[in-house]
């Protein structure tokens, strides 16, 4: 189970994750509300603890845009605004609940494991497609022109991000916690070794796409010319 920690709080965030962690969630931590707006329309998680007050872009605005982006991941609102106009304007954003701080970490665990076991949350794609391409990321069955072949586990979180994202230059640190976690500490080295391996894929598909290295920033996924 994966789970997304937007607080800007250093020593909270670090503590909550911490408690994840140990609790067996995977889990990615951001400290602002642009970052933490950019790893919900990127990944899938099965809940997402969002603080209210947030440098960049506050969690109420994080909060909306994630809805109007069609997301129906269940959300924890965190925050030390504890009217009941505040709560109630939380909720109508689109929060599936509200903890007021500070709270003891026990109960926002089973908060959690409340807003988890609710149905119908999660809004999985069981396919994702670009540029001809065709990835069934539970099965990492890649499928292009009629010839499918299975990928391994990293390659195709790798693809996944990539297909999410076509067109668009991601940044390695990005692609790292993506596909290895927030806080890895996995060796960039290993990021280049999987590129080349998605470049044999693609390669052995046929398929009319390239893996562009974008010099000091990172990879782009891209039709070739």
């Amino acid at each position: 189970m994966r789970i997304l920690l937007i607080e800007d709080d250093p020593d909270l965030s670090h503590l909550i994750s911490q408690t994840l962690q140990q609790s067996g969630y995977q889990t990615d931590v951001c400290h602002t509300g642009s970052d933490g707006l950019f790893y919900a329309k990127s990944q899938v998680y099965d809940a997402i603890i969002l603080d209210r007050m947030l440098p960049e872009i506050d969690g109420l605005t994080v909060l909306e845009a994630i809805r109007r982006h069609g997301l129906c991941t269940p959300v924890i609102l965190a925050t030390a605004l504890d009217g009941l106009g505040e709560r109630i304007h939380g909720l109508d954003a689109g929060a599936d609940d509200y903890l007021v701080k500070p709270f003891a970490v026990e109960e926002l665990m089973a908060r959690i494991r409340a807003v988890t076991r609710r149905p119908g949350n999660l809004m999985l794609s069981s396919t994702l497609t670009a540029f001809g391409l065709c990835l069934d990321p539970h099965s990492r069955q890649l499928t292009y022109g009629g010839t499918c072949l299975t990928l391994s586990g990293k390659e195709s979180s790798l693809l996944e991000y990539f297909m999410k994202n076509p067109d668009r230059t991601l940044p390695r640190p990005r692609i790292l916690s993506y596909v290895w976690g927030s806080g890895s500490d996995v060796e960039e080295g290993n990021l280049d070794n999987y590129i080349h391996f998605l470049r044999k894929r693609l390669q052995s598909l046929g398929a009319p796409v390239r893996l562009t290295t974008v010099h000091g920033v990172g990879y782009r996924l891209e039709e070739k010319p």
